[in-house]
């Protein structure tokens, strides 16, 4: 048996000693994970209009569309702007490899509904198929950037918090 596989890794134990106590927060309470359920949730309704529009036809559904569309880009630049303030003001947050790579996904995705709302709103794009398209890559990244703000909370305890009661 290999003794040096059961040593700690002192870059793992410098990693894990950093402080990831939130900056940006309410009574104790990240800003960031407060708010990143308004765009999911909204990205999860564009799709869901496009959808609807291509079952019934009915317009209300590509109006409905833009709206939701719009509310996810602006939800989703507030909670980047927020997400992003944590990742550069605490130390064990930025250590963290999957940090980053939440943060490119979730830059990603803001990026992508910004173009979504953007056609739309300018009518360069028929919603069937590019806006329907658009809505699903969308719905990926929102699947991968959560994967990896999943990873932050779960495996690392990031805006977390522990009571001296529990």
């Amino acid at each position: 048996m290999n003794d040096k596989s059961e040593a700690p890794n002192p870059v793992m134990e410098e990693v894990a000693g950093k402080d990831t106590s939130s900056t940006v927060a309410v009574a104790g309470h990240p800003i960031h994970a407060m708010t990143v359920h308004f765009p999911i949730a909204l990205v999860v309704v564009t799709l869901g209009c496009d959808v609807f529009y291509w079952w019934s036809g009915d317009p209300f559904w590509v109006r409905a569309g833009l709206w939701s569309s719009g509310g996810a880009f602006a939800a989703g630049i507030g909670a980047g702007l927020v997400g992003t303030a944590e990742l550069l003001l605490v130390p064990g947050i930025r250590v963290r490899v999957a940090s980053w790579s939440h943060a490119v996904a979730a830059m990603s995705l803001i990026a992508v509904m910004g173009l979504n709302w953007g056609l739309r709103l300018s009518g360069d794009i028929e919603v069937l198929p590019h806006g329907l398209l658009v809505s699903a890559l969308a719905m990926v990244l929102t699947g991968m950037a959560g994967w990896h703000g999943g990873k932050l909370v779960f495996d690392h305890g990031i805006g977390l918090m522990i009571s001296d009661r529990d």
